[in-house]
């Protein structure tokens, strides 16, 4: 009997990556540098998990000529923290919508009485500006655990954000299942040895998904879905 769907964010709850590019784009404008991150880019940077983490393989791996300020992680922990401004900004906008049965399956499991929790490596300012637009103010009501941003030493693929989520559901990985979007999100969960299920997106199709216990397009069909999961609940 599956007792809790632990969720990824980006990606899996909503497309999110091309307005986190967006952002990035415009934190780089406003702090006068001339970088530009187009699809293309953005998709080679993507191999990488984490906002911070992103900039510094961007600096490294693909910039020549750029000299790094004395005080590195001050400049790139300040270049995130405006990429979030304008990310949440958009966010509460409404610029950027869940994914198709995201809020359903949300509803009918929190209702069924099924434990929900998050892990993610995107920050919690950025999944609360999401949550609170696509499930109301009281959107933090419906999630039990929520895995967030730097509150583990290692991200994504390493399992170590699912070990914290189990600890704090208080459940074994066996009573679990996650839904993740991205290679590096299945890995990170099959490593926690938990049953996983994909939802792929523009950015994440060509990802090699060995291992995941079933892969979507999206979750427009929930009934699809449920039966495939295993899943008793009611549309």
């Amino acid at each position: 009997m599956i007792k809790a769907i632990i969720f990824d964010v980006d990606g899996t709850l909503a497309d999110t990556e091309d307005g986190h590019r967006l952002s990035f784009n415009k934190a780089f404008a406003e702090c006068g540098l001339d970088w530009s991150w187009d699809v293309a880019l953005y998709d080679k940077l993507l191999k990488v998990t984490g906002g911070k983490e992103r900039i510094k393989y961007f600096v490294s791996d693909f910039l020549t000529g750029f000299e790094k300020p004395a005080d590195f992680d001050g400049f790139v922990k300040n270049l995130h923290a405006v990429k979030t401004r304008h990310y949440t900004s958009m966010i509460s906008e409404g610029g950027v919508p869940l994914r198709p049965g995201i809020k359903q399956l949300i509803l009918d499991a929190h209702a069924a009485g099924i434990t929900l929790a998050i892990a993610t490596t995107t920050t919690p300012e950025n999944v609360s500006a999401l949550l609170e637009v696509g499930l109301g103010k009281n959107w933090a009501d419906l999630f039990f655990a929520n895995g967030c941003g730097d509150i583990v030493p290692h991200k994504k693929p390493a399992p170590d954000i699912y070990f914290w989520v189990l600890e704090k559901l208080g459940l074994q990985a066996a009573d679990c299942i996650a839904l993740e979007d991205s290679e590096n999100g299945l890995r990170s969960s099959l490593g926690a040895g938990i049953k996983t299920y994909v939802t792929i997106n523009h950015y994440t199709r060509n990802h090699d998904f060995t291992g995941a216990a079933a892969v979507f397009d999206d979750l427009s069909d929930l009934e699809k879905f449920y039966k495939t999961a295993g899943l008793t609940l009611s549309k």
